[in-house]
């Protein structure tokens, strides 16, 4: 699943002790493991071998210029949902052809710079984003390739606040909509439909969603192919599920998914484009953290580290479960004690488990958030002024710096006072 594990008692990223990035660089700090990353996207190309399909990271994951580099060298594409993921793909070497432009609120702006750098297609979402784009493009004097991104009404069987496929939610065309919105497309001067876009959600560890919402894709393209819309590429998202909690029941792999999208799509002739994030890195990111404080509460023991929910948010914003384990394993028959881990910022919710059973930790002493790849740094703040978190990317015994603390000193100095003050 990763490449994080004990050796002599010390937790290694790949062939780095984790300690030793600790005490050069400090804490908080998220560490990436290459062979991870790596590995996790070769599962997914792999599933896909022959078809004509190709895998577009879903960069709102992680989008850290050296995490995307190694993708472009791996021969990824990227899904990206705003000018600023399509410029930081470009910036890591990935051509426009390799870069789909996803979001329910591309603005004009946003449309001129992936048209400018040859994007591969837009995912569409509402008849104003298409006359909008339509209206770009003909201003640009050039023409937009669209895939149309359809809602099938599907619950995704996932948290709430992740779910994008069920009527209520605020991405995409209703399915019950789709024949009129393509007529529509085909008929704007600026506009080429070249496809069809489904994603119906993130973290799913079941497939029958996925069975249930593509399902409905192959009578559909036979619709519209009946109509005449050149219907030659389908992308269908990501969504799939890491593991988190290793006590938990264990999601479908990128080869189960993968078959199932073969099997209900293989025949339709049409580029398959998968767009998994979650998975590739996930488990390839930890998130170490310093204990500052072993505090007494009424009932309970509190764990006080210095990450905080600026750094970790989703078990604030989802009740996200990450594991934590110490940086030093515990020794053989050490009896657990119950904690509250919780962070320094004056939030009751910069919480990130209750009651968590882990060995005796002390001052100074180093945590490990698990599962901390995704949707980790990419989402962090400097609420309460705390400079963003550093990050370290490994490969095999390398490591390299590839996001420095920004210092307090900077993180001050953004702020401009008006000289009438």
């Amino acid at each position: 699943m990763d490449h994080f594990n004990y050796r002599n008692g010390l937790l290694h990223a790949e062939d780095v002790p984790v300690e030793q990035l600790a005490a050069e660089f400090g804490t908080p700090l998220y560490v990436y493991s290459a062979a991870t990353i790596k590995r996790h996207y070769w599962q997914f190309a792999d599933g896909l071998a022959g078809l004509d399909a190709m895998v577009f990271y879903a960069m709102k994951a992680n989008s850290n210029q050296a995490v995307l580099k190694l993708l472009v060298g791996l021969g990824a594409g990227f899904d990206a949902v705003s000018a600023g993921e399509f410029l930081r793909a470009r910036a890591a070497g990935a051509p426009g052809q390799h870069i789909v432009f996803s979001g329910v609120g591309k603005t004009r702006q946003e449309m001129r710079v992936a048209i400018e750098g040859n994007v591969r297609h837009f995912n569409v979402e509402s008849e104003p984003e298409l006359a909008a784009l339509d209206e770009v493009a003909r201003s640009m004097g050039t023409i937009a390739p669209v895939a149309l991104r359809i809602n099938p009404d599907v619950d995704a069987g996932t948290h709430e606040k992740i779910s994008t496929g069920k009527s209520e939610n605020k991405f995409g065309v209703p399915i019950s909509r789709a024949r009129e919105v393509y007529r529509l497309a085909a008929n704007l001067e600026g506009i080429e439909v070249v496809g069809l876009d489904m994603h119906i959600g993130s973290q799913l560890t079941s497939l029958l969603p996925y069975e249930r919402a593509y399902g409905k894709i192959p009578a559909l393209v036979e619709m519209l192919r009946s109509e005449g819309h050149s219907i030659r590429r389908i992308d269908l998202g990501g969504g799939l599920g890491a593991v988190y909690d290793r006590s938990a029941p264990t999601p479908p792999t990128p080869a189960e998914y993968c078959q199932l999208a073969r099997r209900l799509l293989g025949g339709l002739g049409c580029e398959i484009e998968i767009e998994p994030g979650r998975y590739i890195v996930a488990n390839a990111g930890l998130l170490v953290s310093s204990v500052i404080y072993v505090k007494e509460g009424e009932d309970r023991k509190f764990l006080v580290v210095d990450a905080a929910m600026n750094d970790l948010l989703r078990p604030a914003m989802y009740d996200a479960f990450h594991e934590i384990v110490p940086v030093r394993h515990p020794a053989p028959g050490a009896m657990p004690v119950p904690y509250d881990v919780v962070g320094p910022i004056c939030e009751s919710s910069d919480t990130f488990a209750r009651r968590r059973p882990l060995p005796a930790l002390e001052q100074d002493d180093l945590v490990a958030f698990r599962s901390a790849g995704a949707y980790s740094a990419v989402m962090a703040s400097e609420y309460n002024t705390r400079p963003i978190a550093p990050e370290i990317l490994v490969s095999g015994g390398r490591y390299a710096i590839v996001r420095e603390r920004c210092t307090l000193d900077k993180v001050i100095e953004r702020d401009k006072i008006p000289s009438w003050l």
